[in-house]
């Protein structure tokens, strides 16, 4: 290490006393020829420099920035701090993402599909999961989101949307390996259309010279929501927490759920049929508790003292289902950052 922090020193300062005379007064300049030869100079210095690897990531972002286990720990770290109320989640995700990210000889692409009632926090993972890859997380050149309501919109255009999901697929693996896919909506997509991208999830090590083995997909859907809820309501109802539940209780029951809803996005999808998803990832719905928690975490976030009371109304003032029982909060945690900007005065 000491090393390297040495060798960018020289570099730098090699640069530094090369640019020195570029940066002196009009009349103070050299010859324009020996200018030239100097501004040269200190650009191949700088080549040099940039061009090796770590250090050029240092400047500009690059595929595989952070070192798996480095990404594996954050990943780890946030969903510790962040997410509320979803114990299935965190093990889950945590496991088979730092799995994949260590993995050196994987057999496909990691593909997970999120499943819950909106609020729950599907779309707040996906973005851990982002952000532990890449610093630029949602942001980067190297994640990339589709919407199905945005950008495939028309259930005549499927033919078209297919031949572009697949081109755009192929372009970005091809020039980064480790490109993240995320399909939101997909309880919106239209039936048949995600099965375009089924070679990509298969276990070819090659398709026309590109390998995706080291890709993520990632779907979130509102889609099995309703089994979720069934089954947490059992657990409750039965005196049992929800921390008792288990992946095995419920994710063969929201996998065929899923596989027989036509408005899934995944109905009769040859992804469930071959079993290229990895892990159908319930989301549980929240309850008062955790709604509680993502009041506090997003005050404290904004930099403000946290107000007990206005916190407690902010949490009695969400709707709660079944309407008897009022167990779980039917946003989730959705609207809680807009009721924070009645409260404060932000």
């Amino acid at each position: 290490m000491r090393l390297r922090r040495g060798a960018l020193r020289a570099a730098l300062g090699l640069a530094l006393l090369l640019l020195l005379p570029l940066l002196r007064p009009a009349g103070a300049v050299e010859p324009i020829s020996l200018g030239l030869a100097i501004a040269g100079a200190a650009a191949s210095a700088l080549t040099g420099f940039i061009s090796y690897p770590r250090l050029y990531c240092y400047f500009r972002e690059c595929c595989l920035q952070r070192l798996d286990q480095r990404a594996a720990a954050a990943l780890q770290e946030n969903l510790d701090k962040k997410l509320f109320g979803q114990h299935l989640v965190n093990k889950v995700v945590a496991k088979a993402v730092k799995g994949f990210l260590n993995n050196s000889n994987t057999k496909k692409p990691l593909a997970l599909s999120l499943h819950g009632w909106t609020g729950t926090g599907k779309n707040f993972v996906s973005r851990i999961v982002a952000e532990s890859i890449y610093k630029s997380g949602l942001q980067s050149k190297y994640v990339h989101q589709f919407v199905a309501t945005l950008h495939f919109p028309h259930a005549h255009s499927i033919s078209l949307y297919k031949d572009q999901l697949q081109s755009w697929i192929r372009g970005n693996v091809s020039i980064c390996p480790r490109s993240l896919f995320i399909f939101d909506e997909m309880d919106k997509m239209h039936a048949g259309l995600i099965d375009s991208i089924k070679p990509f999830l298969d276990y070819y090590e090659f398709l026309d010279g590109v390998s995706y083995r080291q890709a993520i997909f990632i779907f979130l859907s509102n889609a099995g929501a309703e089994k979720i809820t069934e089954v947490a309501l059992d657990f409750w109802r039965n005196g049992r927490t929800r921390e008792d539940i288990q992946l095995t209780d419920m994710q063969n029951a929201l996998s065929v759920s899923v596989f027989n809803n036509k408005n899934s996005g995944f109905w009769h999808s040859t992804l469930i049929d071959r079993n290229l998803i990895d892990y159908f990832v319930p989301f549980l719905p929240l309850e008062y508790k955790h709604v509680k928690m993502c009041v506090r975490v997003e005050i404290e976030s904004r930099g403000y003292a946290v107000d007990e009371d206005i916190l407690t109304r902010i949490a009695n003032e969400m709707t709660y289902f079944p309407r008897e029982e009022r167990i779980y909060s039917d946003k989730g945690c959705k609207t809680v950052d807009a009721k924070l900007d009645y409260y404060y005065d932000f």
